[in-house]
């Protein structure tokens, strides 16, 4: 089953439409070969994508390729609910998890070209309570040993990932603290007995209403390592949320809608959906044993929930794949979309093309909220060295590539889930060629 773009150009082209449709910034050319692409290819990426709904990895799928602004790819396949027979479309809403961050770190950078924070503050500046401590020794009652940072955290580390919240022996205290973590919800962790407001990190108070509490009940743990000697992901970009609402005196959510979500038009894209939205979601499956199995929707319920306050900077935006599109191309074309401005083209740059991460990392490379891929690591081999991505734990993932001038995003929502995206991404590349 599918509902895209390319079921409706036959129906034009019989009408006698020859111009190019436009959606808030992209163009839809009625005939992708008339720019550069060619139509079999396409095709080859429909048989691709339907072959995973029919052998039944995966009930929905969507995929979006553009190159020069042009989408030569917009479809979806499968079911959003299988048990009521919903057909997929790429209007769908996903809920995109850690392609949060990327968001998060672009609104951060809008505070930095508006000259209220620098990228090398240290962050105590504008959070004293910032861990200035590294743990050292952990005892089996609960007491530890610390001594002070080498270098204090500054918003590159947290940006980079290399803060060291939660990393080794701090990660050890939180837990031995806090008891028996819950871990992610659907991935093996437990789940509580009422629904969240929002959709909370693993390892914290999923009854927390606001960010700030977590942030401030992470900041009494000391850090795992000096900020800037390794790479552990995730919890640094909750705090850097904390930082945007300290900073801006704004909520995050309404921080990053303001100035970054509504300007360039990502207008179903959010933390928090009405109630009525709910049936908009792909339901969440996993694949087991080769049958397609329901999985916990507590995420979606946590979106659409009557209290709307908890808005991570981590995880927890929803949206359609054509809304996250836009914000793709934003940073293709160097800040600006529709007609919109994001941030300046230096300012891209210096997000994309430097490696913060130290060199025991190499080859895997990350900017300022982003993986930076290179002739050693690259997730197809023509993908160039100047591209870069990131993607969410339910199996969303994008590229972003200059060289090429062109992005393509791959949308599941799945658990358990067999690796699909590269086969995706070999055939979008030859779309492209």
């Amino acid at each position: 089953m599918t509902i895209g773009w390319a079921m409706l150009v036959p129906v034009l082209l019989a009408a006698g439409c020859t111009t190019t449709e436009t959606s808030k910034g992209f163009e839809y050319p009625l005939d992708i070969a008339q720019v550069g692409a060619d139509p079999a290819k396409a095709a080859e990426i429909d048989a691709l994508l339907k072959s995973f709904v029919e052998e039944k990895k995966t009930n929905s799928v969507a995929a979006f390729v553009a190159r020069d602004g042009k989408v030569l790819y917009s479809e979806a396949f499968g079911w959003r609910d299988m048990e009521a027979g919903v057909p997929a479309s790429v209007d769908d809403y996903y809920a995109l998890f850690s392609q949060t961050k990327a968001v998060t770190t672009v609104a951060f950078m809008t505070l930095v070209e508006k000259g209220l924070v620098d990228i090398h503050d240290p962050v105590s500046k504008y959070f004293p309570g910032i861990p200035d401590q590294v743990i050292t020794e952990l005892h089996d009652d609960g007491r530890y040993e610390t001594r002070p940072v080498e270098t204090p955290m500054t918003f590159v580390h947290l940006m980079a990932h290399t803060a060291g919240f939660d990393a080794h022996l701090a990660g050890e205290l939180r837990k031995q603290h806090s008891g028996e973590p819950m871990g992610f919800l659907g991935f093996g962790g437990k789940e509580p007995d009422f629904v969240p407001i929002g959709q909370h990190t693993s390892g914290g108070d999923f009854s927390a209403e606001y960010l700030e509490e977590e942030m401030l009940a992470l900041a009494e743990y000391p850090l795992g390592f000096d900020p800037g000697a390794e790479w552990h992901y995730h919890l640094s970009t909750n705090m850097l949320g904390y930082l945007i609402e300290r900073i801006s005196g704004q909520p995050l959510r309404d921080y990053v809608k303001e100035n970054v979500l509504d300007p360039l038009g990502m207008d179903d894209t959010d933390w928090f959906h009405a109630p009525e939205d709910f049936d908009r979601f792909v339901k969440p499956y996993r694949a087991i044993d080769g049958e397609l199995v329901p999985g916990t929707e507590l995420y979606i319920k946590g979106a659409v929930t009557e209290q709307q306050t908890y808005a991570e900077g981590a995880i927890g935006l929803n949206g359609p794949i054509e809304d996250y599109a836009k914000f793709c191309q934003m940073l293709l074309n160097k800040g600006e979309f529709n007609g919109q401005r994001i941030l300046e083209p230096e300012t891209v740059e210096l997000m994309t093309t430097v490696n913060r991460l130290p060199q025991a990392s190499q080859p895997f490379e990350f900017g300022l909220g982003f993986e930076l891929y290179n002739d050693e690591k690259e997730p197809v081999p023509a993908v160039s060295d100047s591209a870069y991505a990131w993607g969410g734990l339910l199996g969303t993932a994008y590229i972003i590539d200059p060289d090429k001038n062109m992005i393509a995003l791959f949308y599941r929502n799945m658990y358990e889930r067999e690796e699909l995206y590269p086969q995706f991404l070999e055939k979008a590349y030859e779309l492209i060629e």
